[in-house]
């Protein structure tokens, strides 16, 4: 898979029409095939897109010492981040051409801590689609050893119209 490259000006920005002409799977193989661009977040949280299949989505990533709270643990944001993008992400690749999503809610719980320079997993595998709702869960597991770091739960919202 090629390296995604990360939108450094709203210029690279993948456009609306970018994404409404294609499925939410062609868009996302898209972004993991560098043709568009993934979003300039993955750049600031130090995660990529990995692997992209219908109703499974994975990102890899590696938290720094940027990305700690005041007690130099990683932040939950950091790990919310991920897991709201893997398990979005598996809910976009069911989603139609013409429509797109949004995440309603998310959920994350925590098993351990996540020593900095450790490279995770982050997968997110679709439970239900729906026309109106897509849910997801996820994990964050190491790379190296398969710990499990942290599961989440979502539900995103599907709007739009299916292409004809």
């Amino acid at each position: 898979m090629t390296r995604p490259f990360i939108a450094k000006t709203p210029d690279d920005m993948p456009s609306r029409e970018d994404l409404l002409s294609r499925s939410g799977l062609e868009f996302m193989q898209a972004v993991a095939a560098g043709k568009l661009s993934g979003p300039p977040i993955a750049g600031l949280l130090n995660y990529r897109l990995h692997q992209v299949e219908t109703g499974r989505v994975a990102f890899r990533g590696t938290p720094l010492f940027e990305h700690t709270n005041p007690m130099s643990g990683v932040h939950g944001g950091w790990y919310g981040t991920l897991l709201d993008s893997c398990m979005a992400c598996a809910v976009m690749t069911m989603v139609p051409r013409g429509q797109y999503y949004t995440t309603l809610e998310f959920r994350i719980n925590i098993a351990r801590a996540l020593p900095l320079g450790t490279e995770i997993e982050a997968l997110g595998e679709v439970q239900h689609i729906g026309r109106s709702t897509g849910i997801a869960r996820g994990e964050l597991r190491g790379v190296a050893d398969g710990r499990l770091y942290a599961t989440g739960s979502t539900t995103c919202l599907i709007m739009g119209s299916p292409a004809a």
